[in-house]
């Protein structure tokens, strides 16, 4: 299957040459050129990698990074003429995957691009029981589809990606929620009963264990 790359850049030129070593390599790629679309083109397109310029008319790309990350996982390479530190931790911290300095070679743009899918692809959690799809939200065992919510598949997400690590409920609360809101053990305890119960729908073992005062682990027969 083809790749779809996304890159949001103003300098056309830029963004053109880009788009030509991507093409080159193999990818699908579209283009934007300013910050106001992106968030909805990314929610009604199947994209699998974004280039993300930092600054945009319109919009900019922290804004941006963030709440795509409020409901997408899909990789963010950060491209921006700012080389301060600070700039690039604060890229990182709301959630971009890799970070790339103007100028910059196209080419080496490109072996970023592949590193990044290859360790996203990696890291998606699938196994030969679980399937999981970052870019559709999508579980499936055994081929069943599970009609999840965004927040238990980022549970079964975060569980899955570390077979037989136990994650206390205060652990899943940091990852699951960014902005930093006040959520209870409760709330995860909830979620966690109602992702049981859509598992057991399709699969008669139990995935998701309790472990006593510490918190849940996923276990694959």
């Amino acid at each position: 299957m083809t790749q779809t790359i996304l890159i949001v850049e103003d300098t056309r030129e830029l963004a053109q040459l880009l788009n030509d070593y991507l093409l080159l390599a193999g990818f699908e790629v579209y283009c934007l050129h300013e910050g106001t679309g992106v968030i909805d083109w990314v929610r009604a397109n199947t994209v699998h990698l974004i280039l993300l310029d930092l600054m945009l008319p319109g919009r900019d790309g922290v804004e941006i990074c963030r709440e795509i990350r409020s409901f997408s996982q899909v990789p963010v390479i950060m491209v921006t003429a700012r080389v301060e530190e600070k700039d690039r931790l604060t890229g990182l911290d709301i959630g971009a995957d890799d970070y790339i300095c103007k100028p910059f070679s196209p080419r080496e743009v490109v072996a970023r691009v592949k590193a990044v899918l290859r360790r996203s692809s990696a890291d998606s959690g699938s196994t030969g029981l679980l399937q999981l799809d970052p870019l559709k939200f999508q579980a499936r065992i055994n081929g069943h589809l599970l009609t999840l919510t965004v927040v238990e598949f980022h549970l079964l997400s975060i569980l899955a990606n570390t077979p037989g690590r136990v994650f206390s409920r205060e652990q899943l609360i940091e990852q699951i929620y960014s902005d930093q809101r006040i959520v209870s053990d409760r709330t995860i305890d909830s979620h966690i009963r109602k992702l049981r119960k859509k598992i057991s729908e399709v699969h008669a073992s139990e995935l998701i264990h309790s472990v006593y005062s510490a918190g849940y682990k996923f276990v694959e027969e």
